[in-house]
């Protein structure tokens, strides 16, 4: 198939059902991957804890988040120019994105050995220094994905993609578990980490259909991504600290052993906002770019009833993981992780609130605004990184937890700013939502004080 071929095939299909159903369908899609993926990573999540340390999961989810560090710090919107460009089915265009991501990975590589020792040193962690840019060629391997994933979603086709994003996950963890079981140290997690990238671009290349990449580099390609991705280039900066920084500033206050702990209570509590990423980046942006909710009456009643249905699932979420933190944590990990119970609680908390807006960006980026989702993104992440970094900084883990839930509230406004600008702004279906989540999250914290508390004591 050539590379036109592919493109057209592409943009040929998506017509072939209504948008209504194929919205429906990405939605399921979605839901699917997100949920059978985090039962596979919680299944790898429990065998590995009870093979490797608290300190090896500490120092890894160090590790982890300097390299999500780098890789936003490099974003320039790929997927995203993908799907709302005009052009985003021209083999032209497609070939340019995939030529930029590889030379990104390289790049994101360099950087990752230059700054290996210097944070080993900083964090007083020397095996940082190996292990770090060990893990950094899984960004080499990263930067060759084909492009023909982000086209599928462009044209809300997740079925085939789904299968195999399951597929790759479920052998990168039987990677790691192997690993773990002949390594028994962090080096198990990392190499996990490599070996399941290469699957990932076998898979993809192998399974999905699609466009064939070729190194290409057109100019007026170039140009139009680096306008739109400019700003989405300063928005990731900002994401980093909204999504990254706890780990970054508690990696001074905490040990690793506690650090470790404090990841596994987040790798539980964040299910609703990672569910509503997943959601909102694959169905919103499409939905937004056919269906601008200021051109009709009938648009804002659609949005506003998928937004509504997304924001219900993620509250549901977000209660029950509050509600079962404690309980949840004893059974399912050996007492050495027992804080975790209340940790799951406080953040499932704070969760509650961050859901309520979280689509309401993505109707700028469909709109091609990136320079208005810089202009939030970059307010929330300086109240974020100051109550966040203020509070660690003051009274630990408990004045970072309390510097998240005001950050949620004191950023609001800038959000209800962007959405006012593409016509989204639901403030009915806010007020509702808040007023549930502030309900349910009081109610949450009463019920599990005593967990909480003895968490926030190291």
């Amino acid at each position: 198939m050539s590379g036109q071929e592919g493109g057209s095939e592409a943009a040929a299909a998506a017509p072939g059902r209504s948008f209504a159903s194929r919205a429906l369908g990405s939605g399921a899609w979605s839901m699917a991957n997100f949920g059978l993926g985090q039962i596979m990573r919680l299944g790898s999540n429990l065998i590995l804890t009870r093979i490797l340390s608290p300190d090896d999961f500490g120092l890894m989810a160090l590790v982890t988040s300097f390299l999500i560090g780098l890789t936003m710090f490099s974003d320039m919107g790929f997927g995203p120019s993908i799907m709302q460009s005009k052009r985003g089915d021209e083999p032209d265009f497609l070939d340019t994105i995939w030529t930029l991501k590889i030379i990104r990975g390289f790049m994101i590589f360099g950087a990752a050995m230059v700054m290996a020792w210097p944070l080993a040193l900083f964090y007083d962690a020397p095996l940082f220094g190996w292990v770090f840019p060990a893990a950094a060629c899984s960004m080499i391997v990263g930067g060759f994905l084909p492009t023909r994933i982000d086209t599928a979603a462009r044209h809300l086709q997740l079925g085939r993609l789904t299968v195999i994003e399951l597929g790759n996950q479920l052998i990168g963890i039987l990677l790691t578990i192997a690993a773990a079981l002949v390594l028994q140290s962090v080096w198990a997690l990392v190499w996990g980490n490599v070996l399941g990238a290469l699957v990932q671009l076998l898979m993809f290349r192998l399974f999905l259909p699609g466009h064939r990449n070729r190194l290409r580099m057109e100019p007026e390609a170039r140009a139009e991504v680096m306008k739109f991705g400019k700003w989405i280039f300063f928005s990731t900066i900002c994401g980093f600290l909204l999504f990254q920084g706890d780990r970054i500033i508690l990696g001074r206050v905490l040990t690793l052993n506690q650090l470790g702990i404090y990841n596994i209570g987040l790798f539980l509590a964040t299910v609703p906002a990672m569910l509503g990423s997943s959601i909102a980046g694959r169905l919103f942006i499409p939905m937004y770019r056919q269906h601008p909710p200021a051109e009709s009456a009938e648009n804002t009643r659609i949005l506003a009833r998928t937004r509504g249905g997304l924001t219900a699932l993620l509250l549901a979420v977000a209660v029950i993981l509050a509600w079962a933190g404690p309980p949840l944590v004893e059974l399912l990990y050996d007492p050495r992780y027992a804080a975790a119970g209340g940790i799951l609680v406080a953040i499932a908390c704070i969760q509650m609130l961050q859901v309520i807006p979280l689509s309401y960006e993505s109707a700028a980026l469909a709109a091609g605004d990136s320079r208005g989702f810089f202009v939030v993104q970059s307010t929330r992440a300086a109240i974020y990184s100051a109550l966040v970094a203020g509070g660690a900084v003051l009274y630990g883990l408990p004045g970072l937890l309390i510097g998240q839930a005001l950050a949620q509230v004191l950023c609001y406004p800038a959000t209800v700013w962007l959405a006012r600008r593409h016509g989204c702004w639901d403030p009915r279906h806010d007020l509702v939502a808040a007023t549930l989540a502030i309900v349910a999250a009081a109610t949450a914290l009463n019920g599990h004080r005593d967990a909480v508390l003895a968490a926030m004591i190291p």
